[in-house]
């Protein structure tokens, strides 16, 4: 376990505390403390914790979640304010469970965990085919592709993106990584991918180590 003492706010984000994250946001707003700087001191070690916990067999999936999900309510009321006062993320990442596929828990942690991290993040959804992954990256250059597949039957479709992204001559300017339950470093690397990630956590470092 660790010594770590954590702010009020960071620790009812890693005990995934919904209704104490909300008013402890609030509260920080109302004492002037910037977005960013709640963002930075208290969400970011939130989910790096959380990480931690999960990374060493403390947390399971469900309790990743509920963080995740605390997280998350967090920066719906951080992101209008972080957009309005012009601070960098750290980079842009649009993420989609591929076409033919409809599950989106994976997609949804990964997704809570990149926003945490300090990313903008622009999700797709399920099912998303080829031509709207691209258009997504085709609004600023420099966007990571996160795709997710939970069916074997599914996983073609990454293939295709990066297929389209190659014919639209996007591929110079944008990595792709990929996940989900039956898909592997290795498949990543026979389809062209710039990465793998088999959890949301090192999912976040695997797509920092593109921007740093």
């Amino acid at each position: 376990m660790s010594t770590t003492e954590f702010s009020p706010l960071a620790q009812s984000v890693i005990d995934g505390n919904l209704d104490a994250v909300l008013k402890e946001v609030h509260q920080n707003l109302a004492e002037k403390v910037t977005p960013q700087n709640i963002m930075d001191e208290h969400l970011v070690p939130a989910m790096q914790e959380v990480g931690r916990l999960f990374e060493e067999g403390e947390y399971f999936v469900p309790e990743l979640m509920i963080s995740a999900r605390a997280m998350q309510s967090a920066m719906e009321i951080l992101n209008p304010l972080l957009t309005d006062s012009g601070i960098q993320k750290i980079g842009r990442v649009v993420i989609g469970t591929v076409k033919g596929d409809f599950h989106d828990i994976g997609k949804n942690l990964v997704a809570a965990m990149l926003e945490g991290g300090g990313f903008e993040v622009v999700d797709l959804g399920v099912d998303v085919s080829p031509e709207q992954f691209v258009a997504a990256v085709q609004e600023q250059t420099g966007t990571l592709v996160a795709m997710s597949a939970l069916l074997t039957t599914t996983m073609p479709q990454m293939k295709k993106v990066i297929e389209q992204l190659e014919s639209d001559g996007l591929r110079g300017t944008s990595k792709v990584i990929i996940g989900g339950a039956p898909v592997t470093d290795e498949f990543a690397k026979k389809i062209g991918a710039d990465g793998y990630s088999d959890n949301a956590s090192s999912a976040v470092t695997l797509a920092k180590s593109f921007f740093c």
